[in-house]
């Protein structure tokens, strides 16, 4: 007969065994790469541009899919609720609420014709200094097809909209976001 020192003798043989052998899995399987069954967020990303054939330094053009002007020939059937729909992703780096403090990038609000890298506040990277101008239809077009093309050395990390109906959308929307809404092309 088995007395109960003898019994959580055995017990606790039998549950360092299973705490061995499990927490040697759990460990194995800590160190061992691996990568996780669906990614939280995944950006969308642009079609491959030119970008790869270009000289070191040289401006990439954005890909003719999602020129400037296929995108604002879209403008006057842009469906701006679409596009608001479209800028919750941009919501991660960007506030568009008029007078709101610049969070990863610039406030928003109002940037329809406003010039590049001017919002008060915000520290633009040397590249987007550089490349003077003002938002227009056009240009936001391209920045927004692939921002990295349109202004190497830019700090936004978005790898740009895919689609010349979504860009039409977002910017459709952006041109709300004023006190005077920028009309849209016709």
């Amino acid at each position: 007969m088995m007395d109960s020192f003898e019994f959580t003798k055995l017990a606790g043989a039998v549950l360092s065994a299973l705490l061995l052998i499990f927490g040697t899995k759990t460990v194995i399987e800590m160190t061992v790469g691996h990568s996780p069954e669906k990614p939280g967020f995944v950006l969308p990303a642009a079609p491959p541009a030119e970008a790869a054939t270009a000289p070191a330094g040289a401006p990439a053009a954005p890909a003719a899919s999602g020129s400037g002007e296929d995108v604002v020939a879209l403008l006057p059937k842009a469906n701006p609720e679409n596009g608001k729909a479209i800028f919750k992703k941009c919501q991660a780096c960007h506030v568009s609420e008029k007078g709101k403090t610049p969070t990863v990038g610039p406030n928003l609000w109002d940037v329809v014709n406003r010039p590049k890298a001017s919002y008060p506040g915000y520290k633009y990277s040397e590249a987007m200094q550089k490349k003077g101008g003002d938002w227009s239809f056009d240009q936001l077009a391209h920045f927004l097809h692939g921002p990295k093309a349109f202004v190497p050395g830019t700090k936004m990390l978005f790898n740009g909209l895919g689609s010349p109906s979504d860009e039409a959308d977002v910017i459709a929307y952006l041109a709300t976001l004023a006190d005077t809404p920028v009309p849209l092309p016709k």
